[in-house]
């Protein structure tokens, strides 16, 4: 048989502990997957890149490369940017045949990682305070895709449901509506004693930090409710035997993106403009950029790369302000005014 690679594919962060979380991930992965070549590389803002894990593979003698993204839903990072730079490479270099597996998405061994950790807050906290008079928040990335906001809505919804929270919310980190603080402030407004605040995140990172600090913010105008903040997933044993999983059924053809409610595939009500827009990456400018040493290159300002798209990182790239002023080629979130969006960071900023 071909000797066969995995590529385990990240989207990469500034910030240094979610990098080397990521990289305990791909070392889970690769103990699961003894029999295969493993390597692990990032879209932006660390090192090693994707390309530069895909050339390990390649000099090793590996004709077949089986790439996972290493991220929860399928947004654009998923759906466009990084079959961008697999196909590029495999275009480059045709003697190595790459399979693209599909992301985590809504599985039983996810939402069973996702009890776990909102279980060990409750625990932490005490029994005091009856399930029925707790409300449930699920934070999720937040994208410009209707349809990997909707998946986190219904990972909130089954949440919900299996514990028998008395109610249940979702707000997203960035890009979307409604995002953490006026969510909670929402929450807040419900009646509950005690909210739990899950973010259903893989990694750490500056949105992961700036979820515990909103919750903290909520929580100090509301002292009369319990606010209790739940760990993201990180590498439960779980999470790690669902990406072997991805691997697994690449090989075996079993490998189905859900596309049906795809952006780029289908006219998709309020983002009818997108349908067809070309796959192409938009983090050429960024590679690298971040963690890996000696680049220096500061993410925490606006700033003018040549090409007249000026942009900035200041949380954790979620693309800017919705207007398409992330990276110029992304198109314009049509919501990105929405007063519980966006536009409720700007006081962050001032």
């Amino acid at each position: 048989m071909n000797r066969i690679g995995v590529m385990v594919c990240g989207h990469g962060s500034r910030d240094v502990q979610a990098v080397t979380e990521f990289e305990s991930v791909a070392g889970g992965i690769r103990e699961r997957l003894p029999q295969y070549d493993v390597e692990s590389g990032f879209l932006e803002f660390a090192t090693p890149v994707i390309r530069e894990g895909l050339e390990k593979l390649r000099a090793r003698g590996n004709e077949l490369c089986l790439a996972v993204p290493g991220m929860l839903f399928a947004a654009g990072h998923a759906k466009n940017d990084i079959p961008s730079v697999l196909n590029t490479f495999e275009a480059e270099h045709p003697e190595m045949e790459i399979r693209y597996a599909r992301e985590l998405g809504l599985d039983e061994k996810l939402l069973r990682a996702a009890g776990d950790r909102i279980r060990s807050a409750l625990d932490a906290a005490g029994r005091d305070v009856p399930l029925h008079e707790t409300m449930l928040v699920v934070v999720g990335r937040g994208a410009s895709d209707p349809d990997a906001n909707s998946n986190v809505a219904k990972v909130m919804r089954m949440l919900w449901e299996g514990f028998g929270f008395g109610w249940g919310e979702t707000a997203y980190s960035g890009v979307t509506f409604p995002l953490v603080e006026p969510g909670l402030e929402h929450a807040a407004r419900l009646g509950y004693r005690r909210i739990v605040v899950f973010p259903y995140f893989l990694f750490t990172g500056v949105l992961v930090k700036r979820i515990y600090e909103h919750t903290d913010r909520v929580a100090a105008r509301h002292p009369g409710i319990e606010f209790l903040k739940a760990p993201y997933l990180n590498d439960h044993e779980a999470v790690l035997d669902a990406f072997a999983e991805r691997v697994e059924e690449t090989l075996r053809g079993a490998n189905l993106m859900n596309c049906k409610l795809c952006k780029y595939r289908k006219r998709i009500l309020g983002f009818e403009a997108e349908k067809g827009l070309p796959q192409e990456s938009h983090h050429h400018d960024v590679e690298g950029i971040g963690t890996g040493g000696g680049h220096g290159h500061d993410h925490g300002h606006a700033h003018d790369h040549g090409d007249g798209h000026h942009h900035h990182h200041d949380h954790d790239h979620d693309h800017g302000d919705g207007h398409g002023h992330g990276h110029g080629h992304h198109h314009p979130y049509p919501h990105a005014d929405h007063p519980l969006g966006p536009r409720t960071l700007k006081r962050d900023a001032e």
